[in-house]
């Protein structure tokens, strides 16, 4: 009797295993919200946003501002980092080195809005996001336009619309091979912007908002949207976010 008992618990257990592995969730994704600098309001919004995007999408979301996690051990179990409004310095040169061979080993970076006001020292940081912050003016409408359709997360958005920014303006390019898929219409709303110790007047006819590539192994998303924190209970620019996440972790998802 006790046999029967045990054969049939330990067919449970091996049931119950395949059970949750068939259940298993796609991806696992590091959200790291860490700020030295302007921290935005809005991350709590993207905070919550991106653990309901995790349970519609079905991938784990691990949210943390301490950055101790940046070591070896722990960053392994992860698919793609997201820097969620990041600001100024925020890794030792260990956490940095840890980062850099999460990236070189195959996997994925996402970078939000001010991801690109980070850790300007870093080269290696600055051409994996792609390009760094220079200023912005106030926030206001203007046009957005899809250059490239064949990123995922792009395929509801009307080729030009409105949308409400702290429109980003950058510096050049940090490295060559960015593809870009959505910029902003200058001509559509007032790009000056003075802060006393420096300056902008826009980037001209071509001003980038959002943009990917394959790099040192592994693979970048940015998007310089997600200032507002009603911009996190949009649908389609969570769509856009999610795009870049499932991207960033699994490589798929281009359109030929």
């Amino acid at each position: 009797m006790l046999k029967t008992i045990k054969f049939k618990l330990a067919l449970f257990s091996g049931l119950l295993a395949i059970t949750l592995s068939s259940y298993a969730e796609q991806f696992n994704v590091l959200l790291f919200t860490m700020t030295q600098g302007y921290h935005h309001q809005s991350q709590l919004e993207g905070v919550a946003a991106m653990r309901t995007m995790a349970q519609k999408h079905f991938f784990t979301l691990d949210w943390q501002e301490d950055p101790a996690v940046f070591n070896d051990e722990n960053l392994k179990k992860f698919q793609v980092i997201v820097f969620l409004s990041t600001t100024g310095d925020i890794l030792n040169p260990e956490q940095k080195a840890a980062m850099e061979r999460f990236i070189k080993s195959g996997k994925g970076f996402v970078g939000i809005h001010s991801a690109s006001d980070t850790e300007y020292q870093w080269n290696w940081y600055t051409q994996l996001v792609g390009r760094s912050f220079h200023i912005h003016p106030v926030i206001q409408t203007a046009e957005l336009q899809v250059i490239d359709r064949k990123f995922p997360g792009l395929e509801r958005l009307p080729e030009r619309f409105l949308w409400t920014e702290e429109w980003y303006e950058f510096g050049p390019e940090n490295t060559k091979g960015l593809n870009y898929i959505l910029a902003v219409d200058e001509k559509s709303y007032d790009p000056v912007a003075d802060w006393g110790s420096k300056k902008g007047t826009g980037m001209g006819k071509f001003h980038p908002m959002a943009w990917y590539h394959d790099f040192d192994g592994g693979r970048s998303f940015y998007t310089a949207l997600g200032h507002t924190a009603a911009d996190y209970s949009d649908a389609l620019f969570l769509e856009h976010v999610y795009g870049g996440i499932y991207w960033a972790a699994t490589g798929k998802g281009l359109k030929k």
